[in-house]
């Protein structure tokens, strides 16, 4: 089953060029924010849901379908086209997950990731404003890759 894909733009101007990102990202959504001067717009990429769940045969083993998080970071990492600069952020493991599934497999997108870091579960608006001063350190550094582990 393939991820599901919501958007929503609030104030963007479709001829700004999308430099920075931010991505939250946990292991049922992930949502991606262009970040611009005066405007954002915001996607959403949720994980496969599949009616069926496998039964583990032992202790810590997933319940989830071994395929669903490599296509639901696929589909983040192509959420990510065209973008300069990206911060990765999140509350628990997922957003290490994605880092390494991106080392793995999408090398040009390691080298625009500016840093992972964690967080809680911040409203949209919180996760903008985190972005736009992250990214404001970062640009003055010249984009210095900084990955919190």
């Amino acid at each position: 089953m393939a991820a599901a894909i919501l958007t929503g733009a609030i104030g963007f101007a479709k001829d700004q060029t999308m430099t920075h990102a931010v991505v939250w990202i946990d292991h049922k959504e992930a949502r991606i924010f262009h970040v611009h001067p005066d405007a954002t717009d915001e996607s959403t990429i949720l994980s496969p849901q599949h009616e069926i769940h496998r039964h583990p045969k032992g202790r810590g083993e997933p319940r989830e379908h071994p395929d669903d998080a490599r296509h639901f970071f696929e589909e983040v990492a192509r959420g990510l086209d065209g973008i300069d600069s990206v911060l990765v952020v999140g509350p628990a493991s997922a957003k290490h997950e994605f880092f390494k599934f991106a080392q793995e497999n999408h090398r040009l997108l390691v080298s625009k990731i500016v840093g992972v870091e964690t967080t809680d579960h911040p409203t949209g608006k919180e996760i903008v404003a985190y972005a736009r001063h992250y990214f404001k350190a970062s640009d003055r550094m010249g984009g210095v890759g900084v990955v919190d582990r």
